[in-house]
């Protein structure tokens, strides 16, 4: 039996609709500028060309209805909705989620500018709400929408199909390039119409077939 110096955290973990046991989260990888609308609102080029990935801790995880402490260090702190895609044994994808990829917007641009990491302005705590999981094969998303509200507000909305890359295709790309395993989640990107959360904001996401995202700011 190991034996540690100190003791271990838990282990994080997500509900899965419909059953008792949990997804045992392992790593989460983002992907960036996967809807063409969005990487135009951000001021880039949406032609296709390489994917943008980034990693978030599994400790980042927070679940659907619980209250997040605004961030520190920030006075730009920006939503973004997403799908997520669970990986199962085999790399198979076992569930999907709706996710929202927290931002500190203020220092991943003054990363951008020095040519930095943009690990302050993603990986921080709280910022990977993310909503129970759906198995796989109780959902079909080929013609889902995802939609994001702000206090009751719609202020995101897209079509999963207007990703530039599909899902099967990030996943091959992170297997070839990455150490992909069960238990991992993937952030498949975010639609346009990305912007800032105060303190006493609620927002809430949903993807048709799927369990709701709900957060508020503290």
């Amino acid at each position: 039996m190991t034996k540690y110096a100190f003791p271990p955290h838990d282990p994080v973990s997500l509900a899965i609709k419909g059953l008792k046991t949990r997804f045992p989260v392992r790593r989460i990888y983002c992907i960036g500028k996967n809807y063409a609308d969005h990487v135009k609102e951000m001021g880039g080029d949406a032609a296709r060309s390489e994917p943008v990935f980034f990693t978030k801790a599994a400790e980042t995880i927070v679940e659907s209805g619980e209250d997040i402490p605004f961030p520190p260090n920030t006075s730009n702190l920006h939503y973004e909705v997403e799908l997520v895609v669970a990986i199962g044994p085999d790399l198979e994808v076992f569930g999907y989620g709706v996710g929202i990829d927290l931002t500190r917007r203020d220092l991943q641009s003054a990363a951008k500018k020095k040519g930095g990491p943009w690990a302050r302005a993603k990986n921080f705590n709280h910022s990977a709400p993310c909503s129970v999981l759906t198995p796989a094969k109780n959902v079909d998303l080929s013609k889902a929408r995802i939609v994001l509200r702000r206090n009751g507000d719609i202020v995101q909305h897209g079509a999963l199909s207007d990703m530039i890359w599909a899902v099967p295709e990030i996943i091959k790309r992170l297997h070839q390039d990455m150490d992909l395993q069960a238990g991992d989640l993937i952030y498949t990107g975010t639609p346009a119409g990305v912007g800032p959360v105060h303190v006493g904001d609620e927002l809430s996401g949903g993807i048709e077939g799927l369990q709701r995202i709900t957060v508020r700011f503290i």
